[in-house]
Parts: structure tokens; sequence; C-alpha cells
């Protein structure tokens, strides 16, 4: 042993352990330390459990602790931590339990091997304890993380699924956590435990850092609820447990908000459910269940091909189709023509032939869909006819098409400006008519453009239609940044925080990045509109939101935080569907066609002209008082 070990004040102790150099001796008395650990009650055990934590987190494929008996170890402390309450409470012992778990789902998390040594070791039993509660919410995260790795290996799912409480336990935990951190921490800052506010900041401290650190925690124990539940979801026999009304209705809600955005969260359960026949049943008559796929579908959710592809096999389903066809539809005809989405190739093709097959299929009493359905489908089918048309057409044909289309969008530009919104509109359908079909960035323009049209009609619905085409038609897909904008506001306008939200900050990046002056950030600066209408939405959207409402979040007249946490916005955003129309348009929207900028127009005029407040919020802000875009 070198020379620092022997000035050590703890000979034999754990880091001493660790730096002799003599293999078979540090073998013989690191496995000597891990079955002696749980038996002894010496003070400071908790430095090399954080000590075997962070080898853990740093070395999880190693495998010399797992041979010498980590497993076994960690497993009887979490034991004495819920059998022995004097020894819990006893020096920093209440932060072992935590850092034992954590330490199971390190080495577990990518090795099945590891996984099937912890199992025979008896993990679960005490991990299913920590699930219970039987401590608080931060020990249920760190054993419902070590469960879902144990779930995930075909070798391991039969001995946690052993557990039947083990589902019941996650689904409820699902539901509830984010009220669980919100009530048991987040509330009240005074009556927080230290050990979490130790663990969750890592004892930088801070009030505000440990909010937003409870915030992302709160996501995670969400989320890896769902995650374990979703290795349940794989097999048939448990489908019935999970397919309860009260829980597939929230899913579409447990998204774990911005700061876990890389789990597929309730989208990516209910993608896993919809699988299979079992599963789809239920989910096609959950009330407001299609409608949410739809949403999902429609909007720049990372998870957006997940809901198309739900709404494509409850289409497919026999079963199904016929009690959502008509609500699915709409939604689809619009996705028709997107390209590629990520690594999805050719999802329009696919979403073309499903509604094809349903159309093919109609007949007495079976799958019936309304006229409109048809038609709207017959119109798709008709649209990639045109498209083969026009390949064997004379490019000579397609010039005179395209200037034709030209010619009545710009009247359409003429109309807009003189306040005629609904004729504008008009002859915007009336140049997509004309558009050739490959005329792509012609054709993004129109639906754009239409898009903002229906937004002045106070008509969202047809607004995130519009900008939905648009947004598919572009390349790459979901990045135009004023259809965006567009249906951001469209979503606004339906309460739709979330997928306000997420083509706002999507919109903004693509700002970042342009080149138009109208759409460029001036020093990198957020644009006011968006940067009022993002912070409207992430206090809508806000993790716990739903649990301050019920646990008496809405703070009292004079104070200078709402119910979210935050600070209030004396500048409310204000939406077209929050005004009335006005009446004086035509010599106050500042219009200029096709983004020719006009020398004659003060850029600060942009901002401090009055609008009609049916103009739409973006105008009133600044953005959008140049409709139409220059595309030959």
């Amino acid at each position: 042993m070198d020379k620092a070990s022997q000035d050590c004040p703890y000979p034999g102790c754990f880091f001493c352990v660790m730096k002799e150099g003599n293999p078979s001796k540090r073998r013989s008395c690191i496995l000597k330390f891990f079955r002696d650990l749980p038996s002894q009650d010496d003070d400071g055990q908790v430095l090399p459990i954080s000590g075997l934590w962070n080898t853990a987190m740093a070395h999880p494929n190693d495998p010399e602790f797992i041979d010498l008996g980590i497993f076994e170890c960690m497993s009887a402390l979490i034991w004495k931590g819920l059998k022995n309450r004097r020894w819990l409470s006893h020096d920093q012992n209440i932060y072992i339990p935590y850092y034992a778990a954590h330490i199971i789902g390190s080495y577990t998390m990518n090795m099945e091997e590891f996984a099937e040594r912890a199992v025979e070791a008896g993990v679960i039993p005490p991990l299913v304890e920590l699930l219970r509660g039987r401590l608080t919410w931060v020990e249920q995260r760190v054993a419902v993380r070590a469960l879902g790795h144990l779930a995930t290996y075909p070798s391991t799912f039969p001995a946690v699924a052993n557990h039947g409480e083990i589902l019941e336990l996650a689904i409820q935990l699902a539901m509830s956590s984010l009220e669980i951190v919100y009530s048991h921490f987040y509330q009240n800052v005074d009556r927080r435990l230290s050990y979490h506010c130790d663990l969750l900041t890592r004892g930088m401290g801070g009030v505000e850092m440990e909010s937003r650190k409870a915030e992302e925690w709160a996501s995670q124990l969400q989320c890896w609820s769902l995650q374990l539940i979703n290795c349940f979801a794989f097999k048939p026999e448990f489908l019935p447990t999970l397919c309860k009304p009260e829980f597939l209705v929230s899913l579409p809600g447990l998204w774990g908000g911005l700061v876990n955005e890389n789990s597929p969260a309730g989208i990516g359960l209910l993608r896993t459910i919809c699988q299979h026949k079992l599963g789809r049943g239920p989910v096609s008559t959950c009330a407001g269940m299609i409608e949410a796929l739809c949403n999902i579908a429609r909007s720049s959710d990372d998870w957006q091909y997940m809901a198309i592809e739900c709404l494509l096999w409850l289409l497919q389903d026999p079963n199904t189709c016929h009690k959502m066809i008509d609500k699915a539809v709409p939604t689809l005809v619009d996705l028709a023509e997107i390209a590629n989405l990520g690594d999805h190739k050719k999802l329009g093709d696919s979403i073309v032939s499903v509604l094809q097959e349903c159309l093919q299929s109609q007949g007495p009493g079976r799958n019936s869909m309304s006229n409109q359905s048809k038609e709207s489908i017959e119109e798709i089918v008709n649209s990639r006819q045109r498209l083969k048309w026009e390949k064997n057409m004379p490019k000579e044909d397609l010039h005179i098409k395209q200037a034709a289309a030209l010619v009545v969008k710009l009247e359409g530009n003429s109309l807009f400006s003189s306040g005629n919104i609904a004729g504008a509109a008009g002859k915007y359908s009336e140049a997509l008519s004309l558009c050739p079909m490959r005329s792509k960035k012609e054709r993004v323009v129109l639906y754009s453009n239409r898009a903002q049209c229906h937004l002045l009609l106070q008509q969202p619905l047809a607004a995130i239609s519009d900008a939905t085409r648009a947004l598919c038609l572009h390349n790459p897909v979901n990045r135009h940044a004023k259809s965006l904008w567009r249906r951001a506001q469209a979503y606004d306008m339906l309460g739709l925080a979330k997928e306000s939200l997420l083509d706002a900050i999507l919109f903004i990046n693509e700002c970042s990045q342009s080149n138009d002056p109208d759409l460029s950030l001036r020093q990198n600066k957020v644009p006011d509109y968006a940067e009022r209408l993002v912070k409207k939405q992430m206090r809508a959207a806000w993790l716990f939101r739903e649990a301050a409402l019920k646990h008496g979040g809405v703070h009292g007249k004079g104070d200078e935080r709402d119910v979210y946490g935050h600070e209030s916005d004396d500048s409310e955003w204000e939406t077209a569907s929050e005004s009335d129309i006005g009446d004086d348009g035509r010599d106050q929207m500042g219009h200029d066609e096709d983004d020719d900028d006009d020398d004659n127009d003060d850029p600060k005029d942009k901002y401090d002209k009055p609008l009609p407040k049916a103009y739409s919020s973006d105008m009133r802000h600044g953005y959008g008082t140049k409709l139409a875009e220059d595309v030959l």
C-alpha cells in the first residue's frame, strides 16, 4: 500500500482500497467491503456510496464491481434504510437509498448480463418498495429508472412483470408525478427537505436552481414511468390494464415539457398501444383521443410521426376505422404531400395509400364516411393524378399555368391590401387550382398567404390546415418561418398552448437563420411579438400548471408572481380571437405586396401604426405587414 494510504486516518477505508496496487488484494478487499457494509453502523458511510455512484455513472459497463457483489450490497442498503429509520436518520444515511438505487440503474442501463446479475441479487423487491413511495419522490425517481432498465431486456422482463403491482404503480406515478413533486417540494420553499435540495443541486444551492431542477426531475419521473409502462405495452396480456379510459385520455398531455424533449413520453406509449388490435379499440373510442392525435400530427413536435402512424393504424383496422375516419381525414389530407420526416421516407405516399384504401372499402354498412371526407380524399387522389399528367405536359404549357397563377395571386395581394380579406382568400384558392403541382415553392406561398387570411377571418382551423400544407411542401419540412408563425397564432386562438409554443420556438430558430429582412433577427434579438407569445404559452404549458391550480397556486391580488411561478407580464399577448373586427383596415394595414420594399415605408411604422384588432397579433407587433412573398 502506498504512503498516501498509510497516512489515511481510516485504515482500510474504501478509497484506500481503490488505490491498492495489488490486483488480488484489491479484489479481496472490495469483496469484503461490499459484504460487510450493510451490517456496519459507522458514520461516514455515504462517502464511499457517493464514490460508487460516480464510478457507476462514469463506467456503467465495467464488470469489476458486478462480480464482487455490488448489487447485493446496494439491495441490502435499501432494505436497511426502509426497515431501520433510526439508522436512516443518523448522520447522512438519508442519501444512501437514493444512491444505491441510482447505482443499480446505472449498471443495468446498457448490459443485459448485468441486469440478469442484478435480478439474481434480489434488487427488484427493494426497488418496488421505493416505487410504492415508502420514502419520497426522489427515491421513486431512481427506482422507476432502474426498474425501467430491467424491464427492457427479454431475459429480465418476466422478473419485473411477476411483481404484478409494478405496472399499476407506474401508471399511478405517471399520472400523479407532477402533482407529487409540486406539492411535496416546489410549492413551499421553506418546507423543502434539505437532502432533496442537496441532491438536486449537488450542493450548489439556491431556490431558483432548486426549482428549475425540480421541474427537470419531475419530468424525468413522469417520462421514466411511461418508459417502464411501455415495456409492458408490447405484451398483449397487459393491454387491458393499460387501456382504461382515465389513463388513455391523459397520455397526449404527458409530454414531459421542454425539459425532457428527448423522451417520446405519452405519444410514444400511445404508439406502442396502437400497434396491437387490442389497444386500437379503446383508443378509437376514448373521448378526445383522435383530436389530440391530430393536433400532434399537425405540429412541429419531434414525435409528430408517431401520431401520424397511430392515425394510419387506426384507419387500417376495420374495427376502428369507421369510428374515427371523419375526424382523422382532414388532418391526414393536410399531411398528404409531406415527403420525408426525419428517417421516415415517403410518409405522404403512405398517407395517400391508406386514405385510398379507406375510400375503396366503402360500401353499405361498411366503414361509412361522410361525403365531405370522401371529397377530401378524392381531391388528394386527383392531385396525384394531376401531377402525373403535368409530367407529360410541354414546358410552355406549364409556364403558362404558372404565369396565370401568379396573376391571380397578385390580384389576391391587391385585395388583401385593400382590406378585402375574404376576396383575397378566394383568389389564393383560385391560384392554387392553376398553379402546377410541381411548383412547390409557389404553392407554399399561396397556402401560407391563405392561412393568414383565415387568421384574420377568425377561422383558426382553416389557418392550421393551410399552414400545415405549406410546411409539408416546404423543403426542409416544418421550416417555413411565416407558416410556423401563422399556425402558432391559430393554435393560440384555440387554446392549444403546447402546439403553439413549439411552432413559435421553431419560428424564432428559423428567423435566426433567415436572410429575409422581414424575418432576420437584428443583432440576434428575438422579436417582441414572438417573445410575448412564447412567454404566454410557456406559462400556459408550464409543467406544474395543473398541479398549481389544484393546490391553490393562484396568488392573490397584487402578487408579482402568477400561478405558474413566473413574473407576470403586463403586456399580455392578444390574439384575433380576443378582439373585435375593425372596419378601417384599408388605411391602417401598411401592407406591401410581394415583399418588395417600399422606399416610402418607414420601418418603425410597422410597430407604431394602429391596426384593427382583428388583423391578428403578428401584424400588431410588426411581423406580417408584408403578406405575400416574391417567389419568382
